[in-house]
């Protein structure tokens, strides 16, 4: 699956020019947003029904800089997931040097409209069989990669 594709806007700059490290942290939240849609859970519908999914956890490395105009590629994959939680990573890949610039990941719960954690799967079992369909795909291709 391709990734989320996106041009590093001026305003997200710092004073020296480059993307300022905060922006990472929104880019792997519109990368997850998007990525959900494209496995079969669109979150706007999730929280329709009641369901929402915070952030427990983030981190970001970088690894080299991204600046104003770049074209970049943030690449979401689901790492783990039982229903309850879900733990995802993400690269950040340079889209013209084909260069890794960063890497993250973050951890979520579910919960239902009271904030109590819920059974994605007795929620909504049509979201938890994509994110698990999501996952297979994932390790798939990994293995796939693995043996080249």
């Amino acid at each position: 699956m391709q990734g989320y594709e996106l041009r590093a806007q001026y305003y997200e700059t710092d004073q020296m020019g480059i993307i300022h490290h905060s922006n990472y942290i929104r880019w792997f939240e519109s990368a997850r947003i998007w990525y959900m849609h494209q496995v079969g859970a669109d979150y706007r519908e999730m929280e329709e029904m009641g369901i929402l999914s915070p952030v427990l956890e983030v981190s970001c490395t970088y690894r080299s800089m991204v600046h104003f105009d770049d074209v970049v590629e943030v690449v979401p994959k689901i790492e783990k997931y039982n229903g309850i939680r879900m733990e995802l990573s993400y690269q950040i890949l340079d889209r013209q040097a084909g260069e890794v610039r960063a890497v993250g990941r973050s951890n979520h719960c579910f919960l239902d409209r009271e904030g109590r954690v819920c059974s994605l799967k007795k929620a909504c079992p049509a979201y938890h069989e994509a994110f698990e369909k999501a996952v297979e795909v994932s390790r798939t291709v990994s293995s796939g990669n693995d043996k080249e």
